[in-house]
């Protein structure tokens, strides 16, 4: 048998050819060679982005007394960043789909890093406020970008590989934001380290533009691509989104229950913006979002996953911190020292989870979820069992919880995308992330309902109210768990 041609044989000339003709891969097929630090860079701007999220948390007492500010203004520092955030992640995937991932990952970038400076320099509440919106603009911008260029770049096992990445990177910047918070705070003291944890950004985000200018090309046909961005449908569909968060994320700010409204106001201008788009779509338009993508039967099961679990997963945060903080009196340090665990146990199974999801598929993310139920309804005994001192005992269920969270969230991210076709990718991610957002902004606003009322209802007793809240969380995580098991058994039966 004939072995492949080497260079010099193709110089000779045809003659010395046995075999069949030699195929050569198109440019356009070919790997990028620079994929793997364009993926770095990547990784690097989502991980500030996606910290932001829990970062700021253990800074509220520090911003509280440094700026005068009322309890409206932290629970905006807080939750206008997640609003802005989610409410500009699918029009910025549309957009980097239509107009090219990096002009929109540098814009991304440098709306969140001068978004950084301003927040860092606030001189009043209110300035810190509108910095931060600025700020979950940025991070809106960017994020969808990069699942477009994970799908754009990658192929097979090396994508299931890179979503790995990208999965604990995820994991990793909401559970690490505490203890990165802490330690700014403790070595800068209470009066300046809040500045800094946004100064931080300032070089990281330097660097990923320049990086990105350097590692991350365009393709010519993305600069060619000028199709209709649907204007109608962006402003449906940022009202709707707006309908939905906005009453989760002030519940607490919002007394009575005339804010649930807006979740029906939501419902309808979803309902419009889906009569909208086919609509749109039969006149020959280009839809914001193609809705055939929800005829993707792993892309809209991952997407529920997505949504259910986050309403869980980024809870566990906000109640033990409140727990450990405010009912045990740990400093903001320890505080996230405490968590750690789970940082670190999602970091080492999102790696081997991203390598061998597409060996095992959706089963890994159901047994991930197990695990996840197990390592929390662990806490919750340690907690009610030695609420007062829970000392080192409350580790060793938070890294299995984390290991847990490792085999969902990036295998769930790789099964979700895994036939979405290129050109839809930062659409489909952008539509991804939002739920994911909308499922952090219900289950805090549940969750947290469930701490306070029984915190009121037991006088203080922290350990109580920290309990019953992660067996909220445990329930919502069974509900993930239920939906990973339908998607199995169907999938099994169209084998």
């Amino acid at each position: 048998m004939a072995h492949p041609s080497s260079p010099s044989d193709v110089n000779e000339g045809p003659q010395r050819r046995s075999g069949p003709p030699a195929t050569t891969t198109p440019p356009q097929e070919r790997p990028d060679p620079a994929r793997w630090r364009a993926l770095s860079v990547c990784l690097v701007a989502g991980f500030m982005t996606l910290m932001d999220i829990s970062i700021v948390n253990v800074a509220l007492p520090s911003i509280s007394s440094g700026l005068q500010a009322s309890t409206s203004d932290l629970q905006w520092i807080l939750s206008g960043y997640a609003l802005t955030f989610g409410l500009v992640l699918v029009p910025s995937g549309r957009l980097g789909d239509a107009r090219g991932r990096r002009m929109m990952f540098v814009a991304g970038v440098a709306l969140f890093t001068l978004s950084s400076l301003a927040a860092g320099l606030a001189p009043t509440a209110l300035a810190l406020v509108v910095a931060r919106l600025v700020q979950g603009i940025g991070g809106g911008l960017l994020n969808p970008q990069i699942n477009g260029l994970i799908q754009e770049l990658f192929r097979g096992a090396e994508r299931g590989k890179a979503f790995g990445l990208l999965g604990a990177t995820i994991g990793v910047s909401t559970a690490i934001g505490p203890l990165l918070g802490g330690a700014i705070i403790r070595l800068l003291g209470t009066d300046t380290g809040w500045r800094w944890i946004f100064f931080v950004n300032l070089p990281i985000g330097i660097a990923c533009i320049l990086l990105t200018f350097r590692y991350v090309r365009v393709k010519p046909d993305e600069e060619r691509h000028r199709e209709d961005l649907d204007p109608v449908g962006v402003v449906l569909l940022g009202l709707a989104v707006l309908a939905v968060l906005l009453p989760l994320v002030q519940e607490r700010q919002w007394p009575g229950a005339g804010k649930w409204w807006l979740l029906l106001v939501g419902a309808v201008l979803l309902a419009i913006f889906v009569w909208w788009e086919r609509r749109h779509a039969d006149h020959g338009g280009a839809p914001l979002i193609d809705l055939s993508l929800f005829g993707i039967a792993s892309y809209t099961a991952g997407s529920l996953i997505g949504l259910l679990y986050f309403s869980g997963f980024t809870s566990i945060f906000f109640i033990l911190t409140l727990y450990l903080q405010l009912g045990l009196g740990y400093t903001a340090l320890m505080a996230g020292l405490a968590v750690t665990p789970f940082a670190i146990g999602s970091a080492v199974a999102a790696g081997f989870g991203g390598r061998v999801v597409t060996r095992y598929g959706r089963p890994m993310v159901a047994l991930g979820l197990v695990v996840v139920i197990v390592g929390l309804a662990l806490t919750d005994a340690v907690v009610t069992l030695r609420g007062n001192d829970p000392s080192w005992w409350i580790e060793p269920p938070l890294l299995i919880a984390g290991l847990g969270s490792g085999l969902v969230i990036s295998p769930n991210v790789t099964l979700t995308v895994s036939e979405v076709p290129v050109a839809q990718a930062g659409t489909a991610g952008g539509v991804l992330q939002t739920g994911q957002r909308i499922g952090t902004a219900a289950g805090i606003a549940l969750i947290g309902s469930v701490f306070f009322s029984r915190l009121a209802g037991g006088h203080g007793n922290f350990a109580a109210a920290t309990g019953l809240a992660l067996r909220v969380t445990v329930a919502l995580v069974a509900v993930a768990l239920a939906a990973a098991l339908v998607d199995v058994v169907s999938s099994r039966r169209k084998e």
